[in-house]
């Protein structure tokens, strides 16, 4: 996931320093710029998932070693 969301920040990267202004590659770098957010989202939500998941899981064995 972190290789893939690199690979999508250095291809934003090129495409806003091209210096050659066309719709095409606009509309190019604005998808690339929904992909690389809709991947952070997704990424902030798995973590959090993940984090939910251990805090659940903290809670179940300091009750278990409670009793």
């Amino acid at each position: 996931m972190k290789k893939l969301f690199a690979i999508a920040l250095i291809a934003v990267s090129f495409a806003a320093c091209n210096s050659a202004e066309t719709t095409s590659e606009e509309a190019t770098a604005d998808s690339l710029n929904a992909e690389v957010e809709t991947l952070a989202d997704s990424a902030h939500a798995t973590i959090d998932s993940a984090a939910a998941t251990v805090d659940s899981a903290a809670a179940v064995a300091a009750d278990s070693a409670a009793h």
